[in-house]
């Protein structure tokens, strides 16, 4: 069996998941070292019976033309990079990985919460170019939490938050009944002192936060996003953290990757380069369930 493994980062976390899909599968790696375009998909996947797929776009027009396909293990969560309409037109398994990146994700937004009200990056940097810069931060005790998408990973940082003595409230499709605060948006986001999204999905054409909910929040305000690029609109992100409209942004995934734009010319923003889920520990636990989950797919029996 031929397999294409599409994320760059696979098996330098840990060697073992790929050391066992070599021992089945003759693997074709990313040559690349980054994010796939359409047409490279297509060209490397000309005799691929299967994939071991990241965050680039598998489309309609990809799987037309590759009808020996038979397999896509995503490793990771979103499944939104990947037409399952016609996955399940074609007949293509399609798997993911939904539990392995949870905790990896959820710390990561802490960190990085963490870091936007103590001015961390900023004074390390200072520090490092000789200036001794004493930035009054923030207390994270108090403040008021507002999480959209309540899922696995919404759910591991309200709980990881708790701890630090803030008010944690959250929006979703609807009301879950649960011990947290339900919020409609517009509320969620006026009553918020940090709004972090964990959503899995919106609307296509259209932003979580766009122009106008980020009219609607606090001047004091925070957004962090470790979810999705696509939810938020970055050239008003950009324009409400250029004129202090908000107080500060903390974005580890953008809508083109690798993100070079205009928002690292800011003070105000933390940007890491979409490494949420890669944490050594969880990186090894969602690549082996991708391979495993491969090999359920190819019907291949492993030890």
């Amino acid at each position: 069996m031929r397999v294409l493994i599409t994320t760059s980062s696979f098996g330098k976390a840990d060697k073992r998941p790929l050391e066992l899909c070599r021992e089945k599968c003759e693997v074709t790696l990313n040559p690349y070292g980054r994010k796939l375009t359409t047409e490279e998909f297509i060209d490397l996947t000309a005799d691929a019976d299967a994939v071991i797929a990241g965050v680039e776009n598998i489309t309609r027009e990809a799987l037309v033309q590759r009808p020996n396909i038979k397999v896509i293990s995503r490793c990771g969560v979103g499944m939104d990079n990947i037409d399952q309409q016609a996955c399940r037109e074609s007949g293509i398994k399609l798997y993911n990985t939904p539990n392995a990146s949870v905790a990896s994700v959820a710390e990561l937004t802490v960190t990085i919460m963490l870091d936007l009200l103590k001015n961390v990056s900023n004074m390390n940097r200072d520090l490092k170019a000789g200036t001794w810069n004493k930035m009054t931060g923030l207390m994270l005790e108090g403040k008021h939490i507002g999480i959209i998408g309540l899922g696995r990973i919404g759910r591991r940082v309200a709980e990881l938050l708790r701890v630090f003595g803030v008010e944690i409230a959250y929006t979703d499709i609807q009301d879950m009944k649960n011990d947290f605060t339900y919020m409609e948006k517009q509320e969620l986001l006026s009553w918020a002192d940090i709004i972090t999204i964990h959503a899995s999905d919106c609307e296509e054409g259209t932003y979580l936060i766009g122009a106008e909910d980020i009219q609607k929040m606090k001047d004091t305000s925070f957004l962090v996003n470790t979810s999705r690029g696509r939810f938020i609109d970055e050239d008003a992100l950009y324009d409400a953290l250029n004129t202090k409209r908000i107080q500060g942004a903390a974005l580890d995934v953008y809508n083109e990757e690798p993100y070079q734009g205009k928002l690292c010319e800011l003070d105000n923003v933390i940007l890491t380069p979409h490494i949420s889920s890669s944490a050594k520990e969880g990186r090894a636990v969602m690549e082996m369930e991708a391979v495993q989950n491969l090999f359920e797919g190819l019907g291949i029996k492993y030890d």
